[in-house]
């Protein structure tokens, strides 16, 4: 059964300029349009207009005197943030129309306009904390939309899943006191930006609705469909998220520079075919995802591709097996099941 999913896209998204040589750069972008031309997913896909993020919108997340220090950008040629995130002219535009465009289409799908959608904003945003840009995000685009899912429509249990090869460590930090939003991130352990470890299952009345799966490297399209089958989806069902989003970034696939894991575009379907089917089960298809890291072009668009492909619920092949798992994330999964016994059950050996 065909599904109608929104895109947000935006030119200015492509004049953001994070520096010479610097892997996140707009040809990432076009890459995945070419596929999605190739694929006729383009024209396939419902568009949905951007527009600025107000600074109501962006300060639910973010601190006030921050997000000016962003807007103070515009127009200048540089501003450093830290050794790896620098603002041009275009940056601060491009990150509120990437916001922007992200709420609305989130909205669109809540209210069933839409069935699911996709966010291909830039520059992209999960690193984002609350006081500060890092790792390439000025702006948390995810986190920015869940709070207006809550504050504007009274949502009260919002699932936020991350399976970029760095931990989401912005999403997890605005929310891990908040049991409002759920949130789950499987990534390379012992990397940047260094958090993410399994004892961090949240504070106060938001412990145990944090969740963290810190993978060693080389880890294949089995292990993480394992991850999905075995700890996301029984999760999920308990929880009983409302919205399902999605911070999805590719930098786990094999031909990536940045990440050391060893994922397939197909691998990549097999998770989203698992997101889709607790969409469709648990909040009628209510799922957005949202484009983070994927530096390999051929690995990023052709990735994005199949996930999208999924998302319309096109018949397509994707990989990943959970009883051919390796021990070493049977083990880690284990371990988080240990950690959150008392909140969540979890049968692994099923």
């Amino acid at each position: 059964m065909g599904r109608n999913v929104g895109l947000v896209w935006d030119s200015t998204f492509l004049e953001h300029d994070a520096g010479y040589g610097h892997p996140e750069r707009p040809e990432r972008l076009i890459a995945i349009r070419e596929v999605m031309t190739e694929r006729n997913l383009w024209e396939r896909m419902t568009k949905v207009p951007t527009r600025e993020a107000t600074v109501e919108e962006i300060t639910r997340n973010h601190e006030p005197s921050y997000v000016q220090t962003v807007l103070n950008s515009r127009g200048e040629l540089n501003t450093f943030f830290d050794g790896d995130t620098q603002a041009s002219p275009k940056t601060a535009e491009a990150a509120l129309l990437a916001s922007g465009g992200a709420i609305d289409l989130a909205l669109a799908v809540y209210h069933g306009d839409l069935d699911m959608g996709f966010s291909l904003g830039r520059p992209p945003g999960h690193h984002a904390e609350r006081t500060h840009a890092m790792g390439f995000c000025y702006f948390n685009h995810i986190a920015v939309t869940a709070r207006a899912l809550a504050e504007e429509e009274g949502l009260e249990r919002i699932l936020l899943v991350d399976w970029d090869v760095h931990h989401g460590n912005g999403t997890q930090h605005v929310f891990e006191e908040d049991p409002r939003f759920a949130f789950f991130s499987v990534h390379q352990g012992n990397f940047y930006p260094g958090t993410g470890a399994i004892h961090e299952i949240g504070r106060g009345e938001g412990t145990g609705y944090t969740l963290n799966l810190p993978l060693k490297p080389a880890m294949d399209d089995d292990d993480y469909r394992y991850c999905f089958q075995k700890v996301v989806m029984p999760f999920a069902r308990q929880y009983k998220p409302q919205m399902i989003l999605l911070s999805a970034g590719y930098d786990s696939h094999h031909q990536d520079p940045l990440g050391a894991m060893n994922v397939t575009a197909e691998g990549f379907g097999g998770m989203a075919t698992d997101l889709c089917e607790l969409a469709e089960e648990l909040c009628d298809g209510k799922l957005v995802a949202f484009l983070e890291g994927g530096y390999d072009l051929e690995g990023l668009s052709t990735s994005v591709g199949t996930t999208m492909e999924v998302m319309l619920g096109d018949d397509v092949s994707v990989s990943g097996d959970a009883n051919n798992a390796g021990t070493r994330v049977r083990q880690d999964c284990q371990r988080l099941a240990e950690r959150l016994e008392g909140h969540w059950s979890f049968d692994l050996d099923n």
